[in-house]
This record gives C-alpha cells, structure tokens and sequence, in this order.
C-alpha cells in the first residue's frame, strides 16, 4: 500500500487519491483502555474513610464500596467538594471498553493515502469518518475509536464488533498532512483520539527516512494529553518508539492519572506541557498565565529542547485545544506558517 510518487508532495497527491467505496473485513478489534473498577472502588473507599464516611465501605472488604449510597452524595456535601470525588465516580460508572483499535482488511483493492487523512467507516447502517493510525506501508488500515455515550455507532462497534465482521470504508478524504521535511523539528500536539493521525504520520516519518533533512537530524515530538494512562492511545508504542530512536520524544500528560496511581508524569493541558520543554530565553509574549510554564522544569528526563523559531507544528483534538495550541505556538514564536491544526467537536 506505499505511496510512490517521488515528484509529488503529500499534499499534492493528498488532492489526487481516489476515492473509493468498498467493503473491509474486521482483522482485529482490541480495548485500549483497562477495566479499572477495582482500583477506582479501592480509591473510592479510601476517599469516604479520610471524610468520615466509613458507613458507605462495607465491614471486611476495604474496597466495597455502597455506591448507591455514594450517589446520594452531593458535590456540596461536606469534604465530597472535590473534583477526585467527581472524577471517580465518573470512571467507575463509564462503559468498557471506552477506547478501542479497530484493523480492518480492504477487500478488493489497497486503499491508497496520505498520512492524516480520514476514511469513512460504516456499520450496521451508520457512517462515520475515523483518521486512519496505520502508516500508508501497511497492509491494514487502524483506526483509534472512542466510545461516545448514547452515540449512534461508537457503542455497537466497541460492544458488537468482532473479528470477521464486514464493514464498508469509503475514502480517503481531507487535507491534514504533512508538509514536505525542512531543517524544521516537529511537534505534534494531540488529546484522545487526536493522536490517531499523528501515529500514522510519525510512522511514515521515520519509515521514510523524513527525519532526516540534508544530512541533518530532525527533532520529532509528540505531546499526547489524556484523563487517564490508559486513555492514551498506543502509549507503548510510542514508548518503544521513543527507546528506539533518540530523536524521537514521547511526552505524555495525564490529568487524573494520580488518582489511581503514583504516576509522576507530566499533568498539565498539552500546550502548557509543550512550554515546559522550550528552550532557554524563549520568551512568550502575551501569553498570561501560561507564561509560568516557560520557567518549570519538565517532569520527564529528557535533555533535548524546543527552537520554537525552527518548528512545524502539527495539532489535533478538541477544537478548544487545537485553538489554544496554535495561539499558544505563535506567541513563543513558530511562524504561522508552519502550524497545521485539526479541529473537531
């Protein structure tokens, strides 16, 4: 499935892929996110007991929780004002999996297209377009697919889809890719499913030798933010892509994770988390509040820094945070230019 077309820029050849309609069938279907219940209902108990709710955590099981009876708890009820309380009980009532990977096999022609493009998928009568995660040198093409409550496809494809099962794929469609390779590092900025492009884009880069400009090595970023560890899609992916190749730099950023864990990440939004990494003496002018991140120290152990004056950046989520990230990377001073963003709901 390689493109090869050595005279054409992505994005050329972004404009000139067919568009094709055709059925795929279901390789694999695999929940990316944990069943956590018990470690939420432990959390949960510990919480009640420092409030002195040991009532509702049943005699003999530190971990057994009356949660009809947390129900009837009050955000406003004394010591239950925190935003931990909402937060677990929010994870303990969410549906699993919440976040899958979905491989699905065209059946009767390869699906040509650029890295960030989205293909159209449809199931049990429903369409909806998913940013391909594979690389355009492979075989099968990934989707990263959350779970929206009360949604009209996402719940029958994490609860129905399995391996097998045909879907048809329509596509490729949309004008998100990467620019041609410069003397510019990369950072590509990205919450929840906004990451899926970006797998498929930092695949092709190194699979292409794109990090490489005129002899030179690129820097290559990816700053992923999430609720949760396991809300980060392909975590240990880009975990062993990052050990592989030491230009490659996986920033990862959890909002809630210490909840549950001893996660000593990063945990701030990602653009904040993008200007702990800035080099010494950027300055970031108008920037308010954020401008404090410039000054702290990063929470993981990587050396390299960030030129935000040779940087393309690439973001893509929320319309709210891809906003602000691009608002964000011109006020430390990447041109404009070279800030690509996708926004979506």
């Amino acid at each position: 499935m390689a493109i090869v077309h050595k005279h054409d820029t992505l994005r050329e050849l972004a404009e000139r892929v067919p568009l094709i309609t055709q059925k795929a069938r279901t390789v694999d279907v695999a929940a990316l996110d944990e069943d956590r219940t018990d470690d939420v209902r432990c959390a949960m108990a510990d919480l009640l007991v420092e409030n002195g709710r040991e009532d509702l955590v049943e005699d003999g099981d530190p971990c057994a929780v009356d949660w009809e009876g947390v129900e009837g708890l009050s955000e406003d009820t004394a010591g239950f004002r925190s935003e931990k309380f909402s937060r677990l009980r929010a994870r303990y009532e969410r549906a699993h999996p919440a976040l899958i990977s979905v491989e699905l096999q065209p059946l009767e022609e390869d699906v040509e297209f650029v890295p960030g493009q989205f293909i159209s998928v449809k199931f049990c009568g429903t369409p909806r377009a998913y940013s391909v995660a594979s690389s355009p040198n492979h075989d099968l093409l990934r989707f990263c697919i959350r779970r929206v409550p009360g949604g009209r496809l996402t719940p029958q494809l994490c609860d129905g889809l399995t391996p097998g099962d045909e879907v048809t794929i329509r596509g490729p469609n949309g004008d998100f890719v990467l620019a041609e390779p410069s003397e510019r590092d990369v950072a590509f900025l990205a919450t929840g499913t906004g990451t899926a492009p970006f797998r498929s884009m930092i695949d092709y880069i190194f699979e292409e030798d794109r990090d490489v400009y005129d002899g030179t090595t690129r820097d290559v970023w990816l700053f992923a933010g999430a609720s949760w560890k396991d809300d980060l899609p392909y975590y240990e992916h880009f975990r062993s892509l990052a050990e592989e190749r030491d230009n490659f730099h996986y920033v990862p950023t959890c909002s809630r994770e210490h909840y549950l864990t001893d996660w000593d990440g990063e945990q701030a939004y990602v653009q904040q988390t993008f200007l702990k990494y800035m080099e010494d003496g950027v300055e970031g002018h108008d920037l308010g509040d954020k401008a404090r991140y410039l000054d702290e120290e990063p929470n993981t152990d990587i050396g390299a820094r960030i030129d935000p004056s040779n940087l393309q950046v690439y973001s893509c989520g929320l319309n709210m945070m891809v906003n602000t990230v691009e608002e964000t990377a011109r006020k430390v001073g990447v041109d404009p230019r070279h800030i690509d963003v996708e926004g979506y709901g």
